[in-house]
């Protein structure tokens, strides 16, 4: 299975960023926001022939609840953006 890990944590100047992780060979990048996280991701992914079968979110301990809106709040427009292409995936 090809998983990958996206912990979310406060940045230094009070915003946030993703550490995404590939499970399967360790890898890590950082994401500074949702569209560098949109690019990696897919990047990652072709190493696997674009195969993710889950992404697992986690949410630092100190990640304040304005900073997981935010998260939460983009990954909604994300899903929506591409609703289509990510229900197809579920179907297979």
């Amino acid at each position: 299975m090809v998983v990958f890990e996206a912990l979310v944590k406060n940045s230094e100047n009070g915003g946030w960023f993703i550490e995404l992780k590939d499970t399967v060979d360790g890898r890590m990048v950082v994401c500074k926001d949702l569209k560098e996280f949109e690019i990696k991701i897919q990047e990652l992914g072709n190493d696997y022939g674009g195969r993710i079968d889950e992404v697992k979110w986690i949410s630092h301990e100190s990640l304040s609840p304005q900073n997981m809106q935010k998260v939460r709040v983009g990954m909604m427009e994300y899903h929506e953006k591409y609703k289509d292409q990510l229900d197809e995936k579920e179907e297979k």
